[in-house]
């Protein structure tokens, strides 16, 4: 009872610390399960479900702690618990049924699980539905519980005595329960339940059940509202069951007439969603799993491929789904055949006219909320993945000219008889079939192109014309003829007032700019032209869409012709920053927009230049130092607001790829800049320039370029460490990320500025905080620099004489060791054991532990006792941090350094079982 009040008192203060004790302590005891919250009746209901759910941790987890000679007593009390709560709550019988099944899994002297639960249940009727439910979890758990601690042999063994050599015997007893006088619905649908758990797990013969009343059972089945739900899944299960078609071919010919039969009902059941799901997924796995037999018996089994096509032409657009894998696959299959039935080349026009049908938009688009109107764009996607089957089969040409042919019919009645819905939706069918278009067709593509300029000029059609644009901009580029009149095309819907028009025209000019970039250099004055006037009125995104656009042409141009375009695009930029950095008056809001905006733009088009090689042309040559003045003078002024130091950092990191070499005359003074502005603001923004410079520059021994890099290493040093003191590491995980990338480039491309400097166990003590963030590259980056820290050569008596400062490195890495060792096993250990780490990281840890402990043998033993001891509760049992503590302290104590990674493999994997015990 002692232990009855403590697990109440911590259920009833709401401690998981409290209750994970009390569950820990009662894992871990050898003794018969004597005292459980079952046998009190007046014991909460959590109290009751917490102790059922102590069992089946205990059998999982820990039964190699139970006592051999209290296994019996165990099984015992297991069975006595079911027999008082067969009556429920089915949650504390769900898990005292896992927990024997567990058990049985486990105890090869328990004979005959099966049939004592068979014996012990099954006579009484008030008991049936448990022994049911015990047969249901059975293979669920033999198959499904891999935490189990059993050989593979073991589990072969147990599983052939569980459930092959029960399958026939379970078939029996299903089948005597199915037909006796007075069973209830609730027990049938158990029946099924079980049935289905036995066949997803393989323990059924298709041949034993097809002699059983049970099928002829599930089919009728069918016609019960009640049994409707299971019965169509122990079908699906048994349809999947036989599809080694050779072996089951007496069974399937007993199925496949039921399956003929069934048809009818689709018609009959019309106003019952319900019903048309579950046959959806009926002849969905048949038609899957006799995918063979119907190229081979097409007349025969075609039946089958008409009831999937009724289903998939059922207005309930949830429902239609569940039939798209089936036409994917037999499309599939289809494609590898010479020629093509005329039944299945009906069925895909068929399934065609109706994936058009279901992509039209409803007449009124306000009886759709906004998510459903979201989730119907999405499905528009998926149907037409299916649309592409179509083509697999009937050919693409043949689908895109029968599309094309649904609009000019409608258009033919005139404007005032066609609805938007009518033609929007064959576009969007032309688009999704464009993947599959041959770039070099010339019948049905040129009669698409010539159809685009006299669609109704609804905002939803042109909207769907300008992204057809976008998709065969590979084949404009093989008939560059039609440029012109599509850039029209593109260029008025930019003056459209509706937003997604607008966006279309950006991105049709996005792709067509990328794919047919060199027939386009001529329209380069044109595109400027559009940017100063019409360029103007357009939203931001639309216009970062254009000069992308730009970008594409550019890098399509010789270098020289090249570089005068982008000067020429870029000057419009900077002239703008350059104006609201000088002018006398405050810049108004719209002025500061527009400059961000610019920044952008620029950043987007040198992200697609890139780069014109080592050696900049004429007209690049002066521009990396102008340019760098005009951004000094921006982020001096405006550098404080986050979203312009972002944008232009971001800016000046592809100006970094752009100019190259060219760079380094600047690469001080912007350093520079960046060490006053973080220092200033503490953005994030303006530490990750600084390491992309180390990162090139770093090996150059230029004085003034090495000193804005120490300089830049102790100021933002400072400042990191300074705002770690006023809020936590999650607080600054941006500003940690970038900082310890710096640090990494710093150690590896400058170590002679890295150790020596006096911030240097400051910046140790910054990285530490690294280990706190959740980001998984900040924790990575961490962790490198910690390896290369404490593996560092210098460290290496062999080779200490190599390099005339490996003596101050050393010193330095070994005084900051000492005096933060203790925090730096803290960080390792709340990681690995808190589960903050990411998985990958455990080769590092392990590296780290190594050469601390070659390096500080005795300090890390001294350290690791406390920092154990610190560990959060419910971190690790006590057991396995002694356990952990004594095997690195007898590792060291060897100089058998390899095993301290075994050490932590064990502690780690104690850990993680403890978490999983948490989570049960």
């Amino acid at each position: 009872m002692a232990d009855i009040q403590s697990l109440i008192s911590a259920l009833d203060c709401a401690s998981l610390d409290s209750a994970n004790s009390w569950l820990q302590d009662f894992q871990h005891s050898r003794g018969p399960p004597a005292t459980s919250s079952y046998r009190t009746p007046d014991a909460p209901p959590a109290a009751k479900l917490f102790a059922a759910q102590t069992f089946r941790s205990k059998v999982t987890y820990d039964l190699h702690q139970v006592a051999l000679e209290n296994l019996s007593a165990l099984r015992d009390t297991l069975l006595t618990a079911l027999e008082r709560y067969h009556a429920g709550p089915r949650t504390i019988t769900v898990q005292l049924c896992l927990a024997l099944a567990g058990l049985a899994l486990q105890l090869p002297d328990w004979d005959n699980p099966v049939q004592q639960i068979i014996d012990t249940f099954g006579m009484n009727p008030a008991m049936v539905p448990t022994l049911l439910q015990f047969l249901t979890n059975l293979p669920e758990e033999v198959n499904g519980n891999t935490r189990i601690p059993i050989t593979d042999d073991e589990y072969r063994d147990r599983a052939e005595i569980l459930l092959t050599q029960n399958s026939q015997k379970l078939l029996e007893l299903l089948s005597m329960y199915y037909q006796a006088p007075g069973i209830t619905t609730n027990v049938r649908n158990q029946i099924f339940l079980c049935l289905r758990s036995w066949l997803v797990a393989g323990e059924v013969s298709t041949y034993d059940f097809a002699k059983t009343p049970l099928f002829a059972g599930i089919f009728e089945a069918l016609s019960s509202d009640e049994l409707f739900d299971q019965a169509v899944d122990v079908i699906c299960e048994f349809i999947h069951e036989t599809q080694e078609i050779e072996d089951n071919m007496p069974v399937i010919e007993l199925i496949v007439p039921r399956l003929i039969a069934l048809k009818a009902e689709i018609a009959r059941n019309q106003e019952d969603p319900d019903k048309i799901r579950g046959f959806a997924r009926i002849f969905t796995e048949a038609g899957e799993t006799y995918r063979v037999l119907l190229l081979e018996h097409t007349e025969t089994f075609f039946p089958i491929v008409e009831a999937i096509g009724e289903c998939s032409a059922y207005p309930d657009l949830d429902i239609v789904p569940i039939t798209f894998p089936f036409w994917m696959r037999l499309s599939q299959n289809i494609g590898k055949k010479p020629s093509v039935s005329p039944l299945f080349q009906d069925a895909f026009k068929s399934l065609m006219q109706v994936i058009l049908t279901h992509l039209q938009f409803p007449a009124d688009l306000s009886t759709l909320s906004p998510q459903e109107l979201e989730a119907f764009r999405s499905f528009r996607h998926v149907m037409g993945d299916t649309l592409k089957d179509c083509c697999a089969v009937l050919r693409t040409e043949n689908c895109l000219l029968a599309t094309r042919q649904l609009i000019t019919t409608a258009l033919a009645r005139g404007p005032d008889h066609v609805t938007w819905q009518e033609v929007e939706a064959p576009l969007f069918a032309m688009r999704s079939m464009g993947a599959e278009v041959d770039l070099k067709d010339g019948v049905a593509v040129p009669q698409i192109m010539d159809l685009i300029p006299s669609l109704p000029d609804h905002p939803r059609v042109r909207y769907a014309a300008l992204l057809i644009i976008s998709r065969y901009s590979e084949w404009v580029n093989m008939h560059p003829t039609y440029l012109p009149g599509l850039l029209a095309y593109i260029s008025s819907g930019f003056e459209s007032p509706d937003a997604e028009v607008s966006a279309a025209a950006g991105q049709a000019l996005k792709y067509v700019c990328q794919d047919c970039k060199k027939h386009l250099v001529e329209f380069l004055p044109t595109l400027h032209s559009f940017l100063t006037t019409t360029g103007k009125k357009l939203i931001q995104e639309d216009r970062r869409q254009v000069y992308e656009a730009i970008g594409n042409v550019i890098s399509a141009m010789k270098m020289e012709a090249a570089a005068e375009s982008l000067r020429t695009f870029a000057f419009d930029i900077l002239a703008q920053l350059h104006t609201v950095s000088t002018q006398p008056t405050a810049p108004t809001k719209a002025e500061l927009q527009e400059s961000y905006n610019g920044l952008e733009n620029l950043e987007t088009m040198l992200h697609v230049i890139r780069s014109f090689g080592s050696e900049l042309p004429p007209a690049c040559q002066q521009t990396c130092e102008q340019t760098w003045q005009i951004f000094d003078a921006f982020i001096v002024k405006f550098g404080a607001d986050p979203e312009v130091a972002d944008r232009a950092t971001r800016v000046v990191r592809r100006g970094l790829d752009f100019f190259g070499d060219s760079a380094l005359s600047v690469a001080p003074a912007m350093i520079g800049r960046m060490s006053f502005s973080f220092e200033a603001t503490g953005l994030a923004a303006y530490l990750w320039i600084p390491g992309k410079v180390i990162s090139r520059f770093g090996n150059d021994d230029e004085p003034n370029l090495r000193g804005s890099f120490k300089e830049f290493y102790e100021r933002s040093t400072q400042k990191v460490v300074s705002m770690l003191q006023t809020g936590s590491p999650r607080e600054y995980s941006d500003v940690l990320e970038d900082y310890i990338q710096m640090l990494v480039q710093l150690e590896a491309m400058a170590p002679d500025i890295f150790y020596p400097s006096s911030v240097f166990p400051l910046a140790f003590t910054a990285n530490l905080a690294g280990l706190q963030v959740v980001q998984s590259d900040t924790i990575f980056s961490s962790l490198d620099l910690i390896l290369s820290i404490v593996s560092h050569n210098s460290l290496d008596p062999a080779r200490g004489h190599q390099a005339p400062k490996f003596l101050i490195y050393a010193a330095a890495i070994k005084n900051t060791i000492e005096k933060e060792g203790y925090h730096l096993l803290g960080g390792l250990l709340q990681g690995l054991t808190g589960n903050t780490f990411p998985e990958d990281s455990t080769a590092n840890i392990h590296s780290i532990f190594r050469y601390l402990a070659q390096g500080w043998s005795g300090q890390l033993v001294s350290w690791l006792g406390p920092v154990l001891e610190q560990l959060p509760p419910g971190a690790a049992p006590n057991e396995a941090k002694l356990q952990f503590l004594n095997d690195v302290t007898a590792a060291v104590g060897s100089r058998q350094y390899e095993k301290v990674r075994y050490a932590i493999l064990a502690f780690t994997r104690a850990s993680r079982k403890a978490r999983d015990r948490r989570r049960v």
